[in-house]
């Protein structure tokens, strides 16, 4: 009897074994954050790429309409589309840039706030990891930054997606990107790949906006991004993703997708911008709004509908978007 007892057990560890194994293939191993929000009330953040600049090109000018718009719809959070400090990123967690380009640029006590942040190209050209280290949290609170992960607010979830490793000519610079972590390529991707359609596919959010550094869709000068037209752009329809917000082109744009609806919305002006380069041909039954300058993004949500402003350096409204749920 003791020795059947000792069986049974044995066949009962094995099986909860077996079931926690299944359970970690089909969850998602991006990084989670729980942003608090409101109780019943709405969810608002601002949106800016491309911006570390030490406050020249307009970043600080940017930065203050931010400080007042953020006041004024009394925002949750920021969200930052890369690019975060030029030319090469930062060179290690010390690097006074960090302070120069972020904590002494965003001073208004609005932006005071989370700030949720995606490594960009010319991020990956200094030292990646460091815009990933907990070291910088501890210079500034507010800093949030991983590869790719998932703020959970509520009835909303992000999920931030690092684009840059998709884009092939980026690997003959051998000598121009920090690929630690990265390599191999393919494994890399598949396992993002993987993980982002599973965090998809089970997430019970109202609202679902995915965040990444590259456009799929743009008139700008750097245009659409191939790689992300064929491997992100069916996940962002097969799961119904209402919008996908990007920098990378120094503009501000809204184009709408053919066939399932995504809105695609490139805040890019943070800082340099005015590259006069545009392809409004090209996807020109699909662009709704295109400004070739500096500015930001709101966003606003309740569990039934958003809205959208497109700010420029001033803080002028240029354009809104309006979606129903």
């Amino acid at each position: 009897m003791a020795e059947k007892y000792r069986i049974c057990i044995t066949l009962l560890s094995l099986l909860v074994v077996c079931v926690c194994l299944m359970k970690a293939t089909v969850e998602a191993r991006l990084t989670q954050i729980v942003q608090r929000t409101r109780f019943n009330g709405p969810i608002t953040f601002l949106a800016v790429g491309d911006w570390g600049r030490k406050g020249a090109f307009n970043q600080s000018a940017v930065a203050l309409k931010m400080g007042e718009i953020g006041a004024k719809l009394g925002i949750d959070f920021v969200v930052s589309t890369g690019d975060n400090f030029y030319k090469h990123g930062l060179t290690g967690v010390n690097d006074s840039a960090f302070t120069e380009s972020f904590t002494k640029i965003y001073t208004a006590r609005s932006l005071q706030r989370p700030w949720y942040a995606i490594l960009g190209n010319h991020d990956y050209h200094g030292n990646t990891e460091a815009q990933l280290n907990p070291a910088l949290k501890r210079r500034d609170r507010r800093w949030n930054c991983h590869r790719s992960y998932i703020v959970r607010a509520g009835f909303l979830d992000i999920f931030f997606i690092d684009t840059t490793p998709f884009v092939t000519k980026y690997f003959a610079k051998v000598n121009k990107f920090n690929w630690k972590g990265i390599l191999p390529r393919n494994r890399y991707l598949s396992n993002l790949i993987r993980d982002f359609k599973t965090s998809l596919r089970t997430s019970k959010a109202t609202w679902k906006i995915v965040v990444g550094h590259h456009p799929v869709r743009s008139i700008g000068a750097r245009g659409d991004t191939s790689e992300l037209l064929q491997l992100l752009l069916p996940i962002l329809q097969a799961n119904k993703v209402p919008i996908y917000i990007n920098g990378h082109d120094h503009c501000l744009e809204h184009i709408n997708n053919t066939g399932v609806p995504i809105e695609f919305l490139t805040s890019g002006g943070g800082s340099r911008a005015w590259s006069n380069v545009s392809h409004r041909e090209r996807l020109k039954n699909n662009l709704k709004f295109y400004y070739d300058g500096q500015g930001f993004i709101s966003v606003q949500l309740t569990r039934r509908a958003a809205n959208i402003v497109f700010y420029d350096v001033y803080g002028k409204p240029l354009h809104t978007i309006n979606l129903k749920k």
